[in-house]
């Protein structure tokens, strides 16, 4: 790394008063491992690199619900079928990806370590708007290897600690391939899979929803999206892979355990069994 003292010690970029953010910090020791900076072989790596997808975000009463299926695909080929999506950005919020699975992993640890960094350096968390744009940031950065087809999108979702109406806490962010972001007031969904989930969560949804119902919608909105979309697994019965299904609230994020995904999954299964076509 460049930033390391080849005598055993570090330089004194880590020892002098820094930035809140480790993004920028990085980009001054060691810029090659942010996102895009990194120089790509000729050829079209794309093709061979493994793709996630589907993920859906759902505002609900008491927060928001994150949940993603297992798929990892390269070409035609299942390259991975228990890979996870959505993970915790911090203690009340929640980021999904779908696309490159190898940038959109490392992206996820950056903003994780981002966050965590601000938090220590200023002694409070960002707001939630702040964490998006940070997140935005990020994506920016990306746009050189996006153009070659090394391309990730999150999805970010989050408690809102601020909110004057805790029934209203529930945020949800998307982005395009430029930074660019929105928020979604009621649903979200990305991926191959996610024109049919969001039909899927279109029929269903309603404000208010419970967080158990929202559980329920997020895997049945799953399961329509593995129906008709190759790349989107649908739960594995036989495997017992799940979606990974995430929660956000007052009390913080929570993952739901894979006796409790099971539950919701067969019962999605078993209703399917007897009206295959709804």
């Amino acid at each position: 790394m460049s930033g390391l003292d080849t005598s055993g010690g570090l330089s004194g970029a880590f020892t002098a008063a820094g930035t809140a953010s480790f993004a920028q910090f990085l980009s001054t020791v060691a810029p090659e491992l942010l996102p895009g900076r990194r120089p790509l072989p000729p050829g079209a790596v794309a093709d061979i690199a493994p793709h996630g997808t589907t993920i859906v975000a759902l505002v609900c009463a008491d927060g928001v619900v994150m949940a993603g299926d297992r798929r990892a695909t390269a070409g035609h080929m299942i390259a991975n079928r228990d890979l996870e999506k959505v993970h915790a950005a911090d203690p009340y919020s929640l980021v999904g990806i779908a696309g490159t699975v190898g940038v959109g992993i490392e992206l996820i640890r950056l903003f994780q370590v981002e966050l965590e960094h601000y938090e220590k350096i200023e002694g409070a968390m960002l707001s939630v708007e702040g964490k998006a744009n940070r997140l935005a940031a990020m994506i920016r950065s990306n746009l050189p290897a996006a153009m070659l087809g090394l391309g990730a999108l999150p999805i970010y979702a989050g408690f809102d600690l601020a909110a004057t109406d805790p029934a209203r806490a529930g945020r949800v962010f998307s982005y395009d391939i430029a930074g660019s972001l929105s928020e979604q007031r009621q649903f979200e969904a990305l991926g191959s899979g996610s024109v049919f989930a969001k039909s899927a969560l279109k029929k269903r949804y309603h404000p208010g929803l419970a967080v158990e119902e929202a559980i329920r919608l997020s895997v049945e909105a799953l399961y329509d999206a593995a129906d008709d979309d190759i790349a989107t697994g649908g739960p594995d019965l036989t495997r017992k892979i799940y979606p990974v299904v995430m929660t956000a609230t007052a009390g913080g994020t929570r993952r739901l355990s894979e006796a409790e995904t099971a539950t919701v999954a067969e019962a999605v299964v078993a209703g399917r069994m007897e009206n295959p076509a709804g």
